[in-house]
């Protein structure tokens, strides 16, 4: 994307980059469920924790989806961030569930002002220069910063909470607060486009708008359901027990951090190389193809939880699904969705996601008083239901 150099596009995806980099930077990622249940939460409170993260998505979407339509994601950005690292503190205090839930809810709350917000920002920067068909291409780099700063954050956070200690999880906290300050500082470098997408407006007009483009385009909700219904169970619901899984199958604390970093590197080639499988193989059976892949290895996690190379290699699978399917359905959806109501369109989709989220999680969390493999088969048969969902191609 060379040619990009110079242009409000190319600028933008350099800071969102790393405005990805630092948000990532996750030292907790590895050893998330264990700190969770070293504080005492259970495995049913864990899903409960996610059930919390997605009704704040679910009560922020539209207002924040507005405030990005309305006054810029800049400025979108900034409140999202800010609220982010009051989150983290709120988590350095919570040893009780209801803390753990409040923090969630916080967390959830702060992510609904970047969601929507930053697709409609690259997208109309590259519409700038009529290169708006490289939004998978640009999406997947901004993703790679993410596999990038994991690589670091993993291995690290491994490392430095091996004895799953409450002084270590501390530390790993603080070390997130302190990244998150530096994305804040970023955040202050991103430029608006001079396209339609953020446009002073009448609040509701927005609303009305995004739920019209919606209408008219039935191709885009199923494309939405073919993707969350995906995302939510091999990406979100697995992400939280992946980690005991490895455990259980004779890995120790240390090296869950390793494959954490081995996956980034083959998340980030994944990212990277988006422009060359689009140009080799059509978006829509990479979307089909990776769905199918999702339910193998969900479905061979649950059958064969006691072998650990069973187990890595589900988890390799499924991380490598997770970066190749949302730059691309990024690219299938902007295409369809009108400028001017781009990131409220795309919380009023996420609306959706979050009610399956709640749908979903409190479903899962009844099931997993049986234990994981339960969970595990039961995201595997939603995951095939949301990949036999069809993906049809049409602009508007």
């Amino acid at each position: 994307m060379k040619h990009l150099k110079g242009t409000i596009a190319g600028h933008n995806i350099r800071v969102m980059f790393w405005i990805q980099f630092f948000s990532s930077m996750s030292f907790l990622a590895p050893i998330l469920t264990l700190f969770y249940t070293e504080r005492g939460l259970t495995a049913s409170e864990i899903l409960i924790v996610l059930m919390f993260w997605s009704g704040a998505v679910l009560v922020g979407e539209i207002p924040t989806g507005v405030i990005a339509d309305r006054f810029g994601a800049k400025k979108s950005f900034l409140i999202g961030t800010s609220i982010k690292i009051v989150s983290m503190v709120i988590l350095l205090f919570a040893h009780e569930p209801w803390v753990f839930f409040f923090y969630s809810f916080v967390n959830g709350f702060s992510v609904t002002f970047f969601s929507g917000a930053d697709e409609a920002l690259i997208y109309d920067s590259l519409k700038e220069t009529g290169d708006q068909n490289q939004m998978d291409q640009a999406m997947g780099k901004i993703q790679s910063a993410g596999f990038i700063s994991m690589i670091i954050a993993v291995l690290f956070g491994a490392y430095l909470a091996k004895d799953l200690q409450e002084g270590q999880f501390i530390l790993l906290i603080l070390l997130g607060i302190f990244f998150y300050i530096i994305e804040l500082l970023l955040v202050l470098q991103v430029k608006q486009p001079y396209r339609e997408s953020f446009i002073r407006e009448n609040s509701f007009s927005h609303v009305k708008d995004g739920w019209k483009a919606i209408r008219r385009t039935p191709q885009l909700v199923w494309m939405f359901l073919n993707v969350t219904l995906v995302f939510i169970p091999a990406g979100a619901v697995y992400g939280y027990f992946d980690q005991p899984l490895m455990l259980e199958a004779g890995l120790p604390v240390f090296f869950i951090g390793v494959m954490y970093a081995l996956a980034s590197v083959v998340g980030y080639f994944a990212s990277q190389s988006i422009g060359w499988l689009t140009n080799q193989f059509s978006r829509v059976f990479l979307m089909n193809l990776t769905g199918f892949l999702a339910f193998a290895g969900l479905l061979l996690s649950a059958l064969f939880a006691d072998v650990l190379f069973m187990v890595l290699g589900a988890f390799f699978v499924l991380r490598l699904v997770q970066a190749v399917r949302y730059p691309i359905y990024s690219q299938l959806s902007n295409d369809i969705i009108p400028s001017h109501v781009r990131a409220t369109t795309i919380s009023l989709l996420s609306i959706v996601d979050s009610g399956l989220d709640l749908l979903i999680f409190g479903s899962l969390s009844v099931v997993a008083l049986k234990g994981y493999t339960n969970v595990l088969i039961g995201c595997a048969v939603i995951v095939l239901i949301g990949t036999l969902l069809p993906i049809r191609i049409r602009k508007m």
